[in-house]
C-alpha cells in the first residue's frame, strides 16, 4: 500500500490500516464517534501522532469569526475527515478538501467506516502554499 509516488505514503499507509483493523473488528453501522475512538486507540497503539477533533480559528479579512474542527490532525501535516455513512457523496469530498485548503495542509485522508468494506480516498491540495507547515491555522 505504500507507493512513493504519494506525499507521506508510509504514515498514510500507517492510517488506513489503523482503519481496516477498526472497520473489520466492528464492522459497519455505528456512529462516527465510535469509530474515532477505535481509531484513537488503533493510532495510539503504534505511536502515530494526532490531536483528536482539532480545533482551528476561522479568519475572515483578518478577524476570527468562528472555529472549524478537522476529526483528526496527524502529526500536524495530515488531516483526516472520518464519515459513518452507506456512500460518500461529493458534499464529503468537498468538505475534506475545503479542511486541507482552509488549513493549508498538502495531504488527507477521507475515511468511510458506513459501507460494508472500509473506503477511503487520499487526498492532496492542490493550492497547498507550505506557508502554516505544522502548525496550521486557518485564515
Amino acid at each position: 500500500m505504500i507507493k512513493e509516488e504519494y506525499k507521506y505514503s508510509e504514515l498514510t499507509s500507517k492510517i488506513i490500516g489503523c482503519a481496516m483493523t477498526v472497520h473489520s473488528e466492528l464492522g459497519n453501522g455505528f456512529q462516527e464517534v465510535i469509530y474515532q475512538r477505535a481509531l484513537e486507540f488503533e493510532m495510539s497503539s503504534l505511536g502515530i501522532d494526532f490531536s483528536r477533533e482539532h480545533e482551528m480559528p476561522v479568519y475572515y479579512k483578518n478577524n476570527q469569526i468562528g472555529t472549524r474542527r478537522v476529526d483528526f490532525l496527524i502529526n500536524g501535516i495530515i488531516a483526516i475527515e472520518l464519515k459513518a455513512i452507506i456512500e460518500l457523496q461529493d458534499v464529503h469530498l468537498a468538505q475534506a478538501i475545503n479542511y486541507l485548503e482552509a488549513y493549508d495542509l498538502e495531504v488527507g485522508l477521507l475515511i468511510n467506516f458506513g459501507a460494508k468494506s472500509l473506503k477511503f480516498k487520499r487526498l492532496t491540495n492542490k493550492s497547498f502554499k507550505q506557508k502554516n507547515q505544522g502548525n496550521p491555522e486557518i485564515r
